[in-house]
């Protein structure tokens, strides 16, 4: 990564110098004059978007209503004794008519002071300009913070995309768009939560810091809590925890939230990310399948009026849903059926035919997986439910009961890109038991993402776990592909990146 310097680059530093000083100097100006350059509060009685909305109510240039805004001044046209400005509020922008006949000289002279990016409030009337501009025609107003310093040019000093990321602050400024990705982005989770609450799950929150990394195959973020004198993990998945409440009796149960995995850095994944974990005893991971795409139709129709997206250029319908199996999709592919393979020396000779790679302490399980990512998971474009997972990459999945080579397991594929897993899950204390020996026995090896053992886990089963099907979704991922987001940094205000010395 490339090392920045400020949120104006486009300039020379010693003319962002030259201007702050510039503004410092207004700044005293202004405090010369009785005005606080750092004002208190301002009762806003309209925003941008309410005037535009309902401006036939408030027309009246002489004799409409007054209306108070306030937000951040974008631009300034016009000298002499009348001028135009822009302001923008959290609803957008609406153009602003400064006339020294009604502020009178005094006013008018402070209002030549103020900078584009001051914060101002504002009382006026609306009106519609001569070419038919919805107008603010300005009464009085206030200097509510003085920016001391200049914004960057919208195409040219935030054209940097990592300096965008690290100054989100000037990005939601210059860039309306990225202020409306983060409004669907809330509003996405708003939907999500809307309906699991409608089908009676239950809201629920657990720990962040953990003695025992659990849940999924990942490295954790290791920590020291001082007062206990231990180590501790910060959570890579919520599974094992929303599981134990299942057992404790709370039937359908989920969690929205933050989880750290230390992990790469790339279009598709951040350190910290947010997911859903979802539960419902007595169902099975078809129904879960039902819930995915319940979620995933809802969210895009509640937050874009439609299931028929358009994703980097792709049209992708979301009420097109296909159900296969891993093997079945491999076969399809490369015409190896690997679960038919009689021994691990044959699903690796013919995963060398395929020129598919591997590791040594793979399975035929592990073989398969490696080949379905490989060969078929980049080409799974439209909304694709992939079953069939092999068991020895799925410890927490139950087996399944024709095959016990497989689990009752999914991944939700779109664009390809996994969005949701989930399976029916193992409830089996004696078979778990064994599945944590199997990974502690592959961490031993030299995987690092194996699950460790979780005692407690397993006396919960003990008490008895009832039938039911786990599932979590990648919020993170279902943002970018409904807000049609090329990388993960675009849906977070504030991703992890590199510190600048």
């Amino acid at each position: 990564m490339a090392k920045q310097n400020n949120s104006s680059e486009a300039q020379p530093q010693q003319s962002v110098n030259e201007m702050m000083q510039v503004r410092r100097e207004k700044l005293k100006t202004f405090e010369e004059m009785g005005v606080a350059p750092f004002g208190h509060r301002f009762e806003v009685t309209h925003h941008a978007e309410d005037i535009r909305a309902h401006f036939d109510e408030l027309e009246g240039e002489f004799d409409g209503p007054i209306v108070k805004l306030a937000g951040r001044l974008m631009a300034k046209r016009g000298h002499g004794k009348a001028s135009f400005a822009e302001l923008m509020d959290f609803s957008g922008k609406i153009q602003i008519y400064f006339k020294i006949d009604i502020l009178g000289e005094e006013k008018y002279a402070q209002y030549k002071l103020l900078d584009v990016g001051d914060i101002i409030g504002i009382a006026g009337r609306a009106f519609r300009t001569q070419r038919g501009e919805i107008t603010i025609i300005v009464n009085d107003f206030e200097l509510l913070s003085k920016s001391l310093r200049p914004l960057p040019e919208k195409f040219h000093g935030l054209k940097d995309v990592e300096l965008r990321y690290r100054q989100r602050y000037l990005d939601l400024i210059v860039n309306p768009e990225v202020k409306d990705t983060f409004i669907k982005r809330t509003k996405i989770i708003k939907a999500m939560r809307s309906y699991l609450d409608e089908r009676g799950f239950l809201e629920v929150e657990t720990p962040v810091l953990s003695n025992i990394a659990g849940g999924a195959a990942a490295k954790p973020f290791i920590t020291h809590h001082n007062a206990l004198n231990i180590d501790m993990y910060l959570r890579i998945a919520t599974e094992l925890a929303l599981k134990r409440l299942v057992v404790g009796g709370i039937e359908r149960v989920y969690e929205l939230g933050r989880v750290f995995r230390n992990e790469g850095v790339d279009n598709r994944h951040n350190p910290e990310f947010t997911s859903v974990e979802i539960y419902q005893a007595y169902a099975d991971y078809t129904d879960l399948m039902d819930i995915t795409e319940g979620i995933v139709r809802d969210a895009a129709e509640k937050v874009l009026g439609t299931t028929t997206i358009t994703y980097e250029g792709l049209e992708i319908d979301l009420k097109n849903v296909k159900r296969i199996s891993m093997n079945d999709a491999v076969r399809e592919a490369t015409g190896k059926d690997f679960l038919a393979a009689g021994s691990v020396d044959e699903a690796r000779k013919m995963a060398d035919e395929i020129g598919v790679p591997y590791e040594q302490r793979h399975g035929i399980g592990g073989i398969l997986n490696a080949a379905f990512e490989e060969k078929v998971e980049s080409t799974l474009m439209q909304p694709t439910f992939i079953t069939g997972h092999p068991t020895e990459i799925s410890p927490l999945a139950k087996r399944n009961k024709d095959n016990p080579m497989i689990t009752d397991r999914f991944e939700f594929f779109v664009y390809g890109r996994e969005l949701a897993n989930g399976f029916s899950e193992l409830n089996d204390p004696i078979d778990q038991r064994q599945r944590f020996m199997d990974q502690l026995k592959l961490r031993e090896e030299g995987d690092d993402e194996a699950h460790m053992m979780d005692e407690d886990f397993v006396t919960a089963l003990e008490h008895g776990l009832p039938p039911t099907g786990g599932l979590g979704i990648g919020v993170d991922r279902l943002v970018m592909l409904l807000t049609d987001s090329p990388s993960i940094r675009d849906v977070l205000l504030f991703p992890t990146l590199k510190s600048v010395n």
